[in-house]
């Protein structure tokens, strides 16, 4: 892939399920808004990128100010998520190659590690499909039997949750888009549209604590991780039995 890197924030949700008088984004978070932090994470990894942040073409709370980055524009959001992406592919189409890589992030993970942000980014550059942030499943994971009772229990071996952000060559990406608009297929993230090409996107491990933000005690909780990355690490010689 080529050496420019774009980024795209997907930032037009209403964020229903916080229940909350604001989006999401806008809510705050140690001190800045949810939409701050996890743009300050993604400068912190690659302040050379070029930003396209995906906003409701309604929204009036957003703040330029906000936006750390010095190439950024402005996109229209879409209903889904992968509206969003699709619109800003094309707001990009006369500017970037084929072979540029494009990492697509939530705007509700502002507790990822900029360590785990280049490592995808290096994964993906190296990779003919691309790829995204991903940890093994660690539960024990459930199927209901639509009653709200288990219905059986699945087995974890190989099973990941999937992460963002996501990488893909501009061009893959794309494609991977259209095709799946044109046959139908349900597009929940942008490695499943990928996938539906034939591609098999790389899995790179990436740290737990990546949380997204989706019901209303994960604020708290991000709140913690954030304050927990902060802290400095234990010393290696402190005795904790004295």
């Amino acid at each position: 892939m080529s050496e420019r890197l774009w980024l795209v924030v997907p930032a037009a949700g209403r964020g229903r399920r916080m229940g909350a008088a604001l989006p999401k984004q806008y809510l705050p978070l140690a001190g800045l808004t949810v939409l701050a932090r996890t743009l300050a994470r993604l400068h912190e990894a690659f302040p050379e990128a070029r930003l396209c942040l995906c906003l409701d073409p309604d929204d009036e709370r957003f703040d330029p100010a906000a936006v750390p980055f010095a190439d950024w524009r402005r996109v229209p959001g879409g209903a889904e998520r992968v509206d969003s992406v699709t619109n800003a592919l094309a707001a990009i189409a006369g500017e970037a190659g084929a072979d540029d890589t494009v990492l697509v992030h939530d705007v509700a993970r502002p507790c990822v590690r900029a360590e785990d942000l280049r490592r995808l980014a290096s994964a993906v550059a190296d990779d003919a499909v691309g790829g995204l942030l991903a940890a093994p499943v660690a539960d024990t994971m459930k199927r209901d039997d639509g009653t709200g009772r288990v219905g059986g229990t699945e087995p974890r071996d190989g099973l990941w949750h999937a992460l963002t952000p996501q990488g893909f060559g501009y061009g893959v990406l794309r494609r991977a888009l259209a095709e799946a608009a044109e046959r139908g297929v349900a597009v929940t993230d942008e490695a499943s549209a990928v996938e539906a090409l034939g591609l098999s996107p790389r899995l790179v491990s990436g740290r737990r604590d990546n949380l997204k933000i989706t019901h209303p005690e994960d604020l708290a909780l991000a709140e913690a991780i954030l304050a927990a990355q902060k802290a400095p690490a234990p010393s290696a010689d402190r005795n904790d039995c004295a």
